[in-house]
């Protein structure tokens, strides 16, 4: 089955890099139109140049309730619609045990990660989707199902995203479907202290896939769950995409 998304507007957060440009470029190419959002107006517009001519940009920052309403605004003027929110920016200011965050750490990464997410989708589901249906996808973690010494708060606040994307998947049904990926060790920018040199061949020897993740898989992933007819009897649900990590074995060989 080929997914695709014509006559479909997608608008993703965080879209200019990483995942987020990954996911554009996939919905770009199976013919939905895309709006781009990230608060650097320049790198959303290298973006859309390389993703081509239907991708799109506002730039905004994504804890800003008036730029989300900019935003949103600016795709449904332009674009004439918005059938899918990808719920991806997020950030990750402090590193180090959680009992020890200070105050505007923690509250930056529950503004990004948690409570961004909820307003987007909420201004998405009272200006389009109420009345004409979509689906919302929410860019957790895999770090939701553990714990960590060094990115608890991050990893935290990406539990509380499933947790959001369940409650928010049983208040919208039928006509929204909202869903969440938990990515494993993606390379990107965004994680590079934990993939680059021999760190990355550390956690890539211990996936029984043996390689870390790429963009384009999580892409792949919210391709499928974008297109209404392959998952149109999937809601409320979080893939774990991690080269099997959580299954593998916890001595890395």
């Amino acid at each position: 089955m080929e997914w695709r998304l014509d006559g479909k507007v997608a608008l993703v957060t965080g879209g200019s890099r990483g995942i987020g440009k990954g996911i554009a470029q996939a919905f770009a190419d199976a013919g939905a139109e895309v709006m781009i959002t990230s608060r650097n107006a320049e790198s959303c517009e290298a973006a859309v140049k390389e993703i081509g001519e239907r991708a799109h940009f506002e730039p905004g920052h994504i804890g800003k309730s008036e730029d989300s309403e900019r935003v949103i605004s600016a795709t449904l003027d332009r674009l004439g619609g918005l059938d899918i929110l990808v719920n991806n920016a997020a950030t990750n200011p402090y590193a180090g045990p959680t009992i020890d965050v200070d105050m505007p750490r923690w509250q930056k990464t529950l503004e990004v990660n948690l409570t961004a997410p909820l307003f987007w989708t909420q201004r998405a589901w009272q200006r389009h989707m109420k009345e004409h249906g979509g689906a919302v996808i929410n860019i957790a973690s895999v770090g939701a199902f553990g714990t960590s010494p060094i990115i608890g708060v991050y990893d935290l606040t990406k539990t509380a995203l499933i947790h959001l994307t369940k409650q928010l998947a049983a208040e919208l049904g039928p006509h929204v479907r909202v869903n969440a990926i938990a990515p494993g060790l993606i390379k990107t920018d965004f994680a590079r202290a934990l993939w680059e040199g021999d760190q990355g061949d550390k956690v890539a020897r211990s996936y029984p896939l043996k390689r870390l993740g790429e963009p384009e898989d999580v892409a792949a992933a919210a391709l499928f769950l974008a297109h209404g007819e392959a998952s149109g009897w999937i809601t409320g649900q979080a893939f774990v995409l991690d080269g099997g990590g959580l299954i593998g074995f916890s001595r890395i060989s």
